[in-house]
């Protein structure tokens, strides 16, 4: 068993190379040249080259390893990492977060208070954490603190590409040296545009060459390395002394602080550890950075370190330069092959960091699509790739120099890094209930180091650091006013709620007729009956046999096991036919357009129906009842005979001794659908499925006659019914609010996908309902 358990750990040790250090193994090529870009150019001496690369080793030793190898990668959600994972166990399990739809059965889940070994969900609140549980600016700050930190990481999708790609094709200038440089820029942007225009077939059918790829490449710069040390300078290894970094800033004083922002580059990439944590296990992160990542690095560092002390004037081509003539194209075929697979990485993770806030009421809707069948979490986001591709190309063709992106590039990942130092914090006192004094220490010890870098790298916002802080906060400005807007929907909804009594006095048919079929209405509510359905039924003359309220909504935790993600309730008497279904998502679960909706929802409800009949699901029949999670009963999918039958559609059925109901449509409409379906390819076909009743029967009549009208119903159709709302501020509102909500959050409501492509609905069987907020 132990020898099965390493294995795997290997095993995932060797997949991450290709998708964890890609980012963190490019920046050799460009973090000597950045960080004596500057006024440090001037310094030409040993001891100021020892000294950087002391900084380097200690800062790489400090950050990547200590920091996140041993600390962070043990703070996960689930096994899930990232900022997002970090804020969502802060709302988990310290209140702080913002969601409005919070319900106490979401508790209940098996991954909501699931926090490893050592972990207590039992322990009192302290004072410190009840004050800010209670100030809700408090909390509005943290979340704007993570949309800013996230923003970030979605910057550095930009920057990554942009300066991974052409720090690599730099490397031609060195044997050609006639080759003009706008003739590298043009060469990089061929080769950005081949990458995010490949994005959308996916690339898990070539990923397996990912690894291989970063593994060959960290090993030759190694080599390359240890052969530097031995041929320019073995007494570099006195470097890894830090008497070496007070001799630095000793000798260069000013300059050499300004130059840090060069320095931080050589742990860019480094929380991509953390990000990738669900893919891989904790053991095998740490296995592969300290056995291999680690130390092949520093040997790069070191070589380089060896190599510009005997020959400062090659700084700014001091990686290229440093390769052995014989070794140059080998190498610079591989720092290319390596930064396109870095720069996917990168990619990916942006993709998957723009679900996490979409899914969490604080991005536009957006088209997410998986990629692999097999690795979960592997997405593909159209808007999003080709807005990276075009500011990737901006950068790249605006900055033309690795050092100005490399100013840019080092603000992104170092603010993203104290973001998650922050939270980290947060976290240790709050969720581990550690000792706040340890909290401190931890935010002291790493804090200190990053706001060091910080206030050097922020000191280059001029020469290209303008455009990250630019960048982010535009995104963050756009997440807010998402959030800001879909909350206040969400407040109008909930205190415009149709009160039970309305219902109640409408009687089983609801004042109006019951037409043949089911009515699916989507709604934000988990609680109480829509304003949308009110509006519906006093402007048309019918409602649906079955009324099925359908509540999509995100739990803050990465994901909800299939079996608790239905829950299922009633609304008033079961002669009214009313039902609420709240199908619960984690953060990182995608939506799949393939998934049988209708069918699953149908299952689940005649589940529940046989639940209440046996008392495992209660419901006073007046009112909403307790909520049942469906999918924990090993009896689902029983209540109901399916098969797969083309007379589903045709009002034929099928031979069998089970209880059968024909469609009720008429042959007009049913050769109108058909001509519809024919007209519109785009849409997708399934095979139709008969529902019949068992053959056993059930011992209560009434669960029976239930039952077989939701067969009927669904056997004469689905219609899907959703809210078109027009979201305007009040007239007595401020002028702030009336631009955010009235300008800003209108235009990205118009120019974002629809609810029902997002909720992949068929068109054939769509109704929209007009309604009008005022927030």
């Amino acid at each position: 068993m132990v020898k099965i358990q390493r294995t795997q750990v290997l095993l995932l040790a060797y997949q991450s190379f290709g998708i964890v250090f890609g980012d963190l193994s490019i920046s050799p090529i460009y973090v000597y040249k950045c960080t004596f870009s500057g006024r440090l150019h001037h310094y030409q001496s040993e001891d100021v080259i020892f000294g950087a690369f002391s900084l380097i080793f200690w800062t790489f030793t400090l950050l990547p390893l200590f920091k996140y190898v041993f600390v962070m990668l043990s703070a996960d959600d689930n096994g899930e990492g990232g900022i997002f994972a970090l804020y969502s166990l802060l709302c988990r399990h310290a209140r702080f977060g913002l969601l409005p739809n919070h319900q106490a059965a979401d508790e209940e889940l098996s991954t909501y208070h699931n926090l490893g070994s050592g972990r207590h969900r039992n322990i009192p609140p302290s004072p410190f954490k009840r004050f800010l549980q209670k100030q809700k600016k408090t909390r509005m700050s943290l979340l704007l603190f993570v949309l800013f930190g996230a923003s970030m990481v979605i910057v550095n999708g930009v920057l990554t590409p942009a300066i991974s790609v052409l720090s690599s094709i730099e490397g031609l200038r060195v044997q050609a040296q006639n080759l003009h440089e706008s003739m590298v820029v043009v060469i990089a942007c061929g080769v950005l545009v081949g990458l995010f225009v490949l994005q959308h077939r996916g690339t898990h059918r070539v990923a397996f060459i990912f690894a291989p790829i970063i593994i060959v490449w960290l090993l030759s710069i190694a080599s390359i390395g240890i052969y530097n040390i031995i041929e320019w300078n073995p007494r570099v290894y006195q470097a890894l002394s830090p008497y070496y970094i007070y001799k630095f800033f000793r000798n260069t004083g000013r300059d050499g602080w300004i130059s840090l922002g060069g320095i931080l580059l050589c742990i860019t990439g480094s929380e991509a550890m953390f990000e990738e944590r669900g893919h891989f296990s904790a053991a095998s992160i740490r296995v592969a950075f300290s056995c291999v990542t680690y130390p092949c690095l520093l040997l790069q560092y070191m070589g380089q370190a060896a190599f510009l002390s005997k020959n400062f004037s090659s700084v700014p081509r001091s990686f290229y330069a440093s390769i052995p003539d014989p070794l140059f194209w080998p190498v610079f075929v591989m720092s290319t092959l390596a930064a396109i697979v870095a720069s996917q990485a990168v990619i990916s993770a942006t993709f998957s960091i723009v679900k996490q806030c979409h899914a969490l009421g604080c991005f536009p809707r957006v088209k997410v699509a998986p990629t692999s069948r097999w690795i979960q979490g592997r997405i593909f986001i159209p808007e999003i790739n080709w807005i990276l591709m075009v500011l990737s190309l901006a950068v790249t063709v605006g900055f033309q120099n690795t050092t100005l992106i490399g100013n840019a590039y080092g603000i992104a990942c170092m603010t993203a890094t104290f973001a998650t130092t922050w939270l980290m914090s947060l976290v240790i006192c709050f969720v581990w209930h550690k000792n706040l004094i340890l909290a401190l220490l931890f935010l002291l010890v790493f804090g200190s180091v990053e706001v060091f870098y910080l206030s050097s790298s922020y000191m280059k916002i001029p020469w290209g650091g303008w455009f990250p802080l630019g960048l982010s906060i535009v995104f963050t400005v756009v997440m807010y006013v998402w959030h800001y807007g879909t909350r206040q929907k969400y407040l109008y909804d909930l205190q415009n709620k149709v009160p039970m009594k309305w219902i109640l006095t409408l009687g089983p048919s609801l004042g109006i007729g019951r037409a043949p079929g089911i009515g699916i209405i989507y709604t934000e509510l988990v609680t109480g009956v829509p304003v949308m359905f009110s509006h519906f039924v006093t402007n048309l003359p019918a409602v649906h046999q079955v009324i099925i309220f359908v509540s999509a909504k995100t739990v803050s935790v990465p994901y909800v096991p299939h079996k608790e993600r239905y829950l299922i309730g009633r609304i008033g008497p079961k002669s009214y036919n009313l039902y609420r279904c709240i199908i619960r998502y984690g953060y990182k679960d995608v939506h799949k357009e393939g998934d049988d909706f209708e069918n699953t929802l149908v299952m689940s409800i005649a589940e529940f129906i046989q639940l209440e009949a046996e008392g495992s699901g209660t419901s006073d029949g007046f009112v909403d009842g307790r909520m049942a999670v469906v999918r924990k009963s090993e009896g689902f999918g029983t209540r109901l005979v399916t098969s797969t039958s083309r007379y589903a559609n045709s009002g034929e059925s099928s031979s069998s001794s089970s209880t059968t109901v024909s469609s009720t449509k008429s042959a007009t409409l049913r050769n109108l659908q058909s001509t519809y379906e024919q007209e519109s390819p785009q849409l997708i076909q399934r095979q139709p499925v008969l529902f019949k009743l068992p053959d056993s029967g059930y011992k209560d009549s009434r669960v029976e006659k239930e039952l077989l009208e939701l067969v009927e119903a669904k056997h004469a159709g689905v219609a899907y019914i959703i809210g078109h709302s027009r979201v305007k501020a009040k007239r007595n509102s401020s002028f702030l609010k009336k631009f955010v909500v009235d300008v800003l959050y209108s235009f990205l409501r118009k120019n974002c996908r629809a609810p029902a492509v997002t909720l992949h609905i068929p068109h054939i069987s769509l109704i929209e309902v007009g309604l009008n907020y005022h927030v």
